[in-house]
């Protein structure tokens, strides 16, 4: 898991790699009951939802972020490890999703991280977030729309896609311009991977 880290510009201390087995032993105990996640084998969990959550950190900047459509908690939860100084919300409407959350920063002890069950729509945060992430949520066009009313102007909403352009929906919306394309390299993840970053003006 170190060495994949790496790989990706993320330097994993041996406490944080073993939070987040920690994670993975509390996903796949839960997914047999709940149905968090499609992947069920470990090793595939390990490439196609931390691996993956983890390419995302590079481009990461400021000190609030959400997730938005955070499902099992990806990557709103390896985010929330890796940058302890980073306040991390995570936002999903699905309440098992939103309870197995709950449940994963209380037995990692993650004071930075907290969950919120909601619609994103209805979402009304104190203060904007300087960064806006989602991983295979919507459309980039949606996306944007739904990012806007929570990011401070000059902030990052961070789409995390496979194949790019999209079919439908890849458009950048009013209010927003087109930052970086960046192609991601996941190990063992034999799929296309990009981010679209986008800045709010």
């Amino acid at each position: 898991m170190e060495e994949a880290a790496q790989q990706l510009g993320v330097m994993l201390a041996p406490e944080q790699q073993q939070k987040l087995e920690q994670y993975l032993d509390l996903l796949m105990k839960w997914n047999k009951v709940y149905n968090l996640t499609a992947i069920r084998g470990r090793q595939k969990m390990v490439t196609h939802h931390i691996y993956d959550s983890l390419s995302v950190i590079p481009f990461l900047q400021g000190s609030r972020l959400v997730d938005l459509g955070s499902g099992a908690g990806l990557p709103g939860i390896p985010l929330a490890l890796l940058q302890p100084e980073t306040e991390v919300v995570m936002v999903d409407s699905n309440v098992k999703k939103s309870r197995f959350i709950q449940q994963a920063i209380l037995e990692l002890s993650l004071p930075n991280a907290s969950v919120v069950h909601s619609r994103v729509e209805q979402l009304q945060p104190e203060q904007p977030f300087d960064r806006v992430v989602s991983r295979a949520f919507t459309s980039l066009s949606q996306f944007l729309s739904l990012a806007s009313p929570l990011l401070v102007s000059g902030g990052r909403a961070i789409a995390m896609k496979g194949r790019w352009p999209e079919e439908e929906g890849g458009e950048v919306v009013e209010g927003f311009e087109l930052d970086q394309v960046q192609p991601v390299e996941v190990p063992g993840l034999h799929a296309e991977r990009h981010l679209v970053i986008c800045r709010k003006l």
